[in-house]
């Protein structure tokens, strides 16, 4: 007979729940990330440091990290933005390439649909825009994407509808099926 009170753990799919990026000044980029995309501040910034009862950080991060400084934040959805900068050792910014052939987490994704209006501010504000804005779907220019960057080397990614919307329920021209 199944235990009544294992949890089940078939259900999908599952929730985000936030996502870690690390910055150079958490001051800085906790301003930047309310001023321009809009998140809320939860809680922070803190310091963590190796020596705190109960803080595990070089468990995850290794023996050589000493201290850090957190903060939490949260989109319109609920998604959080976990802020970290690296006290010691020191936060180093990746330069000057985006090693998009290196396998991890590549970007984060805002859905805003004045995606021109949004581009610009994030380079007005000290990012930038890499690419230019894109059709999702070559039949019509109501689907769009863009490519950005924040003061801090992390990409951001901009669409003009949710994902859901973009890939479970936009129409897109299929090909016959063949026999």
């Amino acid at each position: 007979m199944a235990n009544s009170k294992v949890p089940n753990t078939s259900v999908y799919p599952r929730a985000v729940n936030h996502v870690g990026v690390g910055v150079a000044d958490i001051d800085r980029a906790i301003h930047w990330y309310q001023e321009v995309l809009g998140f809320t501040l939860l809680k922070g910034p803190f310091e963590v440091r190796a020596t705190d009862p109960g803080a595990d950080i070089q468990d995850v991060l290794g023996q050589d990290c000493k201290a850090l400084l957190l903060a939490h934040m949260v989109s319109v959805n609920g998604i959080g933005i976990e802020l970290f900068q690296l006290l010691d050792p020191p936060h180093e910014r990746r330069e000057p390439t985006l090693e998009y052939w290196k396998s991890g987490f590549f970007h984060i994704c805002v859905t805003d649909p004045d995606i021109e209006g949004l581009a610009a501010r994030i380079a007005s504000s000290g990012g930038r825009q890499r690419s230019k804005i894109w059709r999702n779907d070559p039949t019509t220019d109501e689907y769009r994407l863009c490519y950005c960057e924040d003061p801090f080397g992390n990409i951001i990614e901009i669409y003009t509808h949710n994902y859901e919307t973009l890939y479970g329920g936009m129409k897109r021209n299929k090909k016959p099926e063949t026999k």
